[in-house]
């Protein structure tokens, strides 16, 4: 059961639903975008292979972002259907309390920092290079 009080619940239920709102125009703006300039055309007005590469990034940035966008709408969605089930704030691997603090921060929060900490270092991934 969480050890949350009813106006904290409520405060960050809506901190949720703004961000939610938030992320369904970005995602509705970024398939938008997608759909008036296609790969397609981009690639076709290049010259040389280094536009292509250009092109093929920017094509690939937009479907990552449209991903991450996804993923944390994804997020939200479990976290409302934790206040839902009553176990909002409570940590997923020990049971604890997760912070007021922590979850005003991050209100998707499932694990307590403790436990964020361990499971960040068991799955860390290690070796992949980035731009």
């Amino acid at each position: 059961m969480t050890h949350l009080k009813q106006t904290e619940l409520e405060q960050l239920a809506s901190q949720l639903d703004r961000a939610y709102a938030a992320l369904i125009v970005e995602v509705r703006q970024e398939l938008a975008a997608s759909d008036q300039e296609h790969f397609q055309d981009i690639a076709g007005r290049v010259h040389d292979q280094g536009e292509a590469s250009v092109a093929d990034m920017l094509a690939d940035l937009g479907a990552a972002m449209i991903d991450r966008h996804i993923h944390e709408i994804r997020d939200i969605e479990a976290a409302k259907r934790r206040m839902q089930d009553g176990v909002y704030g409570v940590c997923v691997d020990c049971g604890a309390d997760i912070d007021l603090a922590r979850l005003n921060a991050y209100p998707t929060a499932r694990r307590c920092i403790e436990c964020q900490g361990v499971h960040e270092k068991q799955f860390a991934q290690t070796g992949h290079p980035s731009l």
